[in-house]
Parts: C-alpha cells; sequence; structure tokens
C-alpha cells in the first residue's frame, strides 16, 4: 500500500536508538523521491533530508504512522483575535525571514542555507541566532506567518472570562478546568503539555514527571528574561498563569495508559523486548527435529592473533550458531573474523550440511559420528534481517525449497535459544579460560591492556568454540525445556543429543539431507576471477587447473586477459571452484606452488596479510623518499665537482677536435684502468709459508705499472699541448 504523503504532514515514528520522532514535512520535489522535513519538538532542530522512497517502506513496515492532531493547530486563528502588538511582532519576525525561506529547496541545504543567513546578518545587523530561531519556528508550526506569534495568545487578562475559538464548529467555548489548585487548564495549555512530555519525559534520558514539569514551566511559561552574572534566567509568569505539578500529573495519567506510557517513555522494541506478556514457549507448536533452526551470530568477548604471526593482533572472532528449536542441538558453527552478514551466515549454513567428524578433524578433534549427527538442512531458518534476506537467500530457497522467516527489527528475543546458548558460551567456555579476554571491570589507568594478553590464532579459537559446542550437545541439561506428555512418558534426558535423536525417532520427516557438495555449490559466495598469463588471479592469490593447462588459457591470456566466474571457500583459501554452465558440477582448481604460502589460510587471514604488506610499504615510502633525495644530493655534488675540474683544465678545442680523438683517448684511459684494475695475488709457496717475504718482486712490479702509467698521461698531456698550439 502506497502512501501519499504532501506537505506539512506530521509524521511519527522511531529512530533506531529507540527514541520517537515527530516530523513535519517541509518540501516535496516533482518526481517525489526527495523530501525534507524537520523535528518539531526541538527548538534547534534544522532541516533533514529524506527519501520518500524509505518513508514509504517504514508505513508499510508499519512503523510510521501519520500524526492527526497537529500540536501547533492555534497558529491557524482568525486575525480579529490576534492583539495588535502581536501581529506587529509577527510581520517583523516574517519581514526577517520571509526572502531566505521562500528560496526552496536551498533554504533547507546547510550551506546554502549558511550563506543565505550570512547575507541577512551584514545587511540587517541582526544577530544570526535570532535568523535561525523565527526559521525554525516558521517550520515547525506549519509554514504559515502566524507560526511565528508569540506563545499563548489566549492567555487572556486576571479576571476575564478565557474562552477559546473551536476550530471544528467555529464556536467560542470555555476552557475546562481540572481538579486541583492552578490555573484554568485550557486545550492550549493541554497541547503545551503534550508537547513538553514528547520533548522532555518519553525519551531515553528518562527524566522523571516532576524534572519533566519544570523543564515544561522553565521552557513555555516564561514572562521575561534576567541575566545574572552573564547566565540568563527565565522570569516563570505569575502563580496563577501557571498549572500545578498535581494538574500536570492528573492530565498524564489521564491521557496515557499504561502501556502506551512505557511504550513512549522507552520505545516499541524494549516494550516488545522487555515488558511485554510472554504466554508460550520457543518450541511452541514444532514438531519434532528441522522444523525450524534459528541462526545467529555474536562477537566473542575474546582478543585473538594471527597464524601468520602472533605477534599481530587481529580483533575479536564472529561466531555464528545454528540451533535446532525442537531439541536445542547445535547444528551449525563457524568462526570468523567476517560478519554478522550473508557471508558469515552461508558459512555456517552450509556446515549444518557437512560432515561433522571431518570438520572436526581439520581442528585436530576427533569424535565418533553419533557425538555430532548432524548434517542436515530444515524446513525452515530463523535469521535476522539482513543476513537472510535478499538476493544471496534465493539461491537457498529455490535450491531446496527452504522456507525463510525473518524476526521483526530489534525483536532477538524471537531467537531466545540461540541467544542463550551465546552468553552460555561467553560465560562458562571463554572468560573463565582464555587469554585476551575483554573484561571492561578493571580497565582502570595504570591496568594491562587485556589486548595484549591474545594468544589463540582464529583456527585455535575454533578449536575451542567446537570443544563448547560438544559439551552442549552431549552434556548440558536443559532445566526450563518444555515437555509434552509423550516425551514424559518415555522418560528422555533433557540433553540435545537424546532429545534430537528421539525427535528423529518419533517425529522426522522434517528434516532433509542433501549432499554436502551440492549444498557448498549453492551457498560459496561467487565472484569472478581474471584469467591471465600469470595464471587464474583471485584476490591477489594465482591459481591453476587442469583444464586451463589443457586448453593453454595462459598462453591465450598473453594477447587478452578474460573474467570466468568461481566459487570460494573463504575458510581454506587452497583451492577455487570453477562451476560448469549448468551449475551441477565444478573444477578445482589450485594455487600455485610460488603461492603456496596461503595454502590453509582464511580470507580473512591473507587479506590481512596483503593490508599488513601495503601498510609497511607505506610506512617505508617515506625513508624511501629522503633517500631518493639523498642519492640526488650526493650526485649533484660529484657533477658540481667534476664541472669545477673540468672549468679548471678547460681549453679551447672545436667541436671536432673534442670528438675527434674519441678513440685513442679511449685506449689510452683503459690501459690506465687495466693497470690499476690489476689483481697482484701473492705466490703459493708464500702463502704457505708466511714468514718468508719476497718484497723486493711486489716493489718492481708496482713501480713498473706506474711508470708506464705515468708515461701514458705524459703522452696525453703533450697531445693536448700540441692541440692548443695548433688551435
Amino acid at each position: 500500500m502506497n502512501l501519499m504523503f504532501v506537505i506539512n504532514d506530521i509524521i511519527s515514528f522511531e529512530e533506531a536508538n529507540g527514541e520517537k520522532q515527530l516530523e513535519r514535512i517541509l518540501w516535496i520535489d516533482e518526481g517525489n523521491v526527495i523530501c525534507y522535513t524537520i523535528n518539531i519538538e526541538n527548538e534547534k532542530a534544522l532541516p533533514i533530508k529524506r527519501k520518500v522512497s524509505d518513508l514509504q517502506q517504514l508505513f508499510n513496515d508499519q512503523l510510521l504512522t501519520l500524526v492527526d492532531n497537529d500540536p501547533y493547530a492555534f497558529v491557524y486563528q482568525d486575525e480579529k483575535q490576534i492583539s495588535d502588538k502581536n501581529k506587529t511582532l509577527r510581520d517583523e519576525r516574517w519581514k526577517s525571514i520571509e526572502s531566505m525561506v521562500l528560496q526552496e529547496p536551498d533554504i533547507y541545504e546547510r550551506d546554502k542555507r549558511g550563506q543565505l543567513v550570512r547575507f541577512s546578518v551584514e545587511n540587517t545587523g541582526k544577530n544570526k541566532r535570532l535568523f535561525y530561531k523565527y526559521m525554525v519556528q516558521y517550520w515547525q508550526r506549519g509554514k504559515v506567518k502566524s507560526a511565528l506569534l508569540p506563545n499563548y495568545t489566549n492567555s487572556g487578562g486576571r479576571g476575564k472570562e478565557k474562552t477559546y475559538k473551536d476550530q471544528k464548529n467555529g464556536r467560542r467555548r470555555k476552557f475546562e478546568t481540572i481538579i486541583g489548585k492552578g490555573v484554568i487548564v485550557t486545550d492550549e495549555i493541554k497541547r503545551t503539555f503534550e508537547v513538553g512530555v514528547k520533548r522532555f519525559y518519553h525519551t531515553v534520558k528518562k527524566n522523571s514527571l516532576a524534572t519533566t514539569y519544570d523543564l515544561i514551566l522553565k521552557t513555555f511559561f516564561v514572562a521575561d528574561y534576567r541575566y545574572d552574572n552573564g547566565v540568563k534566567k527565565p522570569i516563570l509568569l505569575d502563580q496563577d498563569q501557571i498549572p500545578s505539578f498535581r494538574q500536570f500529573r492528573y492530565w498524564y495519567e489521564k491521557t496515557y495508559q499504561s502501556e502506551e506510557k512505557i511504550r513512549n517513555r522507552k520505545g516499541n522494541r524494549k516494550y516488545e523486548l522487555n515488558h511485554r506478556a510472554v504466554l508460550g514457549t520457543s518450541v511452541g507448536d514444532l514438531y519434532g527435529p528441522g522444523t525450524k533452526y534459528q541462526i545467529d551470530a555474536t562477537v566473542a568477548d575474546v582478543y585473538i592473533v594471527s597464524s601468520f604471526n602472533r605477534n599481530w593482533i587481529i580483533g575479536r572472532p564472529v561466531i555464528y550458531v545454528v540451533i535446532d528449536v525442537f531439541s536445542r542441538m547445535v547444528v551449525g558453527l563457524y568462526v570468523g573474523l567476517e560478519g554478522p552478514s550473508w557471508f558469515g551466515a552461508m558459512m555456517a549454513l552450509a556446515n549444518t550440511a557437512s560432515d561433522k567428524v571431518s570438520y572436526c578433524r581439520q581442528y585436530s578433534i576427533e569424535i565418533e559420528k553419533e557425538e555430532w549427527a548432524c548434517h542436515y538442512l530444515p524446513q525452515t531458518f530463523l535469521a535476522d534481517r539482513g543476513e537472510l534476506e535478499g538476493y544471496n537467500v534465493e539461491r537457498l530457497i529455490s535450491a531446496f525449497n527452504i522456507k525463510v522467516e525473518n524476526t521483526p527489527p530489534y525483536r532477538a528475543d524471537w531467537k531466545g535459544i540461540v541467544e542463550q546458548h551465546f552468553r552460555i558460551i561467553n560465560i562458562t567456555g571463554i572468560k573463565p579460560f582464555l587469554p585476551g579476554v575483554v573484561d571492561t571491570d578493571v580497565r582502570v589507568r595504570g591496568d594491562r591492556d587485556y589486548r595484549l594478553d591474545a594468544t589463540l590464532t582464529l583456527e585455535e579459537f575454533t578449536s575451542v568454540i567446537i570443544k563448547c559446542v560438544l559439551h552442549h550437545n552431549n552434556h548440558h541439561w536443559l532445566k526450563n525445556y518444555n515437555q509434552d506428555e509423550m516425551m514424559i512418558q518415555d522418560e528422555i534426558s533433557l540433553i540435545p543429543r537424546e532429545l534430537w535423536n528421539w525427535g528423529i525417532k518419533n517425529r522426522s520427516g522434517k528434516l532433509r539431507s542433501y549432499s554436502e557438495d551440492i549444498v557448498k555449490l549453492h551457498l560459496l559466495p561467487t565472484a569472478n576471477a581474471r584469467v591471465t598469463y600469470k595464471g587464474i588471479e583471485f584476490k591477489k592469490m594465482r591459481f591453476s587447473s587442469d583444464t586451463a593447462l589443457k586448453e593453454n588459457w595462459f598462453g591465450e591470456a598473453r594477447e587478452k586477459s578474460w573474467q570466468i566466474p568461481i566459487c570460494y571457500d573463504p575458510r581454506d583459501m587452497s583451492r577455487i571452484y570453477l562451476p560448469s554452465e549448468d551449475g551441477k558440477s565444478y573444477e578445482v582448481a589450485t594455487l600455485l606452488d610460488h603461492h603456496k604460502k596461503y595454502a590453509g589460510k582464511t580470507m580473512e587471514e591473507v587479506e590481512y596479510y596483503f593490508a599488513y604488506e601495503l601498510l609497511k610499504k607505506q610506512q617505508f615510502a617515506h625513508e624511501e623518499t629522503q633517500n631518493k633525495v639523498d642519492l640526488a644530493s650526493d650526485i649533484e655534488h660529484i657533477v658540481q665537482k667534476a664541472q669545477k675540474s673540468l672549468n679548471q683544465e678547460k681549453i679551447d678545442l672545436s667541436n671536432n677536435q673534442k670528438v675527434k680523438g674519441i678513440r685513442e683517448n679511449r685506449s689510452i684511459e683503459k690501459e690506465v684502468k687495466r693497470k690499476a684494475e690489476t689483481f697482484l695475488l701473492a705466490d703459493a709457496n708464500r702463502l704457505e709459508q708466511p714468514d718468508v717475504p719476497e718484497p723486493i718482486m711486489e716493489e718492481t712490479i708496482t713501480q713498473q705499472s706506474v711508470s708506464k702509467i705515468e708515461l701514458l698521461r705524459q703522452k696525453q698531456k703533450e697531445k693536448l699541448k700540441n692541440a692548443r698550439v695548433s688551435h
């Protein structure tokens, strides 16, 4: 159902933090795509840009409603009922902001609004705060000129009969009174109470009713202001113009019912979670094992380290657990760094159809099949919105005809069984024993950072969680399990494995058995890899397959590379899978030899490794740049020194004379270098008898070499001298 939103509609919805919002629609574009709204309860509110489709979705989800009663309806009053003083004040305020507020939608954009306000301040000299105050008042109260009227225009004078004009029939009516001392509580004062309660009481701040009353007086029942040591303080109206706390409390208790009070005070989500009536159990009408699996994720309260290097702390792992609602049996598990998301949920779902003996053996845990005999898919999955919602889950639904249910937003209690299991794991399975456990109670100045105690790798931590799951399945007594008569007659032990086995025997029919490979093929994440002449590249890793070698893919890729679809298991990047066109089979591609270092590593660990290498490269970049600058300086110094020597020895020669003797000059220089680079090895007999010196032979050779070098240099100098004379 589509709801038509129009300008000035007041909408009510609940934010993610549980706080209820009342907003007025200020402007909608022609395509009905974008709109601007403003919170009508916060005097410091500014326009908010929203998508109309988002509001429509909230309405369809029954999280948004239209408010019929405008709390600022008093601005729509007859001009005759407005005093000349208030009209003048209203018109002055309107004149000061008219040119700005009519520039829609520019005035709703922060930057453009700021420019308009600065221009008005420069031309009028008025305070910027006043412009914002008047604009917000104009927007919140319905975008009419009378929205700028002062509050409480219907107060009347002392001793006069106070009446107001009924907007429905146009008749003037007396204001009603309520029990107790105080002023006459008019409809206007009631509306003030309502606005004040929404602003100060029905919030997450949890102000008391008495505090709310004081804040309402301070905000709405002010005659003037005074300054005390520079502090602006309100002066309240006279006593006979202010309603009493007793009147305010009476009005509140009459206006709001108990459930409504709690919902407005704590939000619908917390009410449904903590205050609603609970008349049933999680088992409910479930027939047997496999009727419904619950799946959820939690972040473990422990820090872990990388398997590449135990000095690298990689944060806290995410635990995904799938539990059979009927028996409380943990049927699927995933421990990693991904989540909560479809990526992590997929791993847990694949594990539900996996052979648990083989799975445990991967982590050096040997079990008997009966200790964890769960490799089935259920009739229904229950999960949070998001993980099992959208395109990814369609493959699961269409392939195996599984029903998927999603809990309403922020209703984790609908998956209470798996939530309870998480508490058991964290409290009894992890915290008392593992290093690196999160412990916020001891974080005071001077205490050791518990993250530095991280010791376990992801694989080792997974082993710990598997041990906890095995204990739960085989030894945990379910104290609050609701047995039926048949279970009581059979005297079933309230242990998940016993309930599972009893249900398989007596109430089977809901479990669905599929080949593990088929399930994985439909659950593994898909991606595109690129065939290059260096291999099949995926995530900077390179793979090869039999087909790729037989069909010479890599040779053809020298001309042009191309992409191919693949599936992969992020828990082990030793291989990727190349699915066939019909999707019923696949081929395995394994890592190339020089990339075997990634074998057995998870996707998270490989990505962390590449990120760490990139970080080291970036950190060294500055040092490398500095060394390049130093190298350039050294080269420049050598060149300058050579240039200086050249200038000292420079003679006037023509270009032809300079290049004419290159070959001869090279020969002379080569001969000089050969003599200078000659190896002078000691005699072999001398090496054996180091005490027998032969200084005369070595000295003679050296003198002969030096003499010849000097002779060559002398010839070169004579040649240059002759060239100078001839020139």
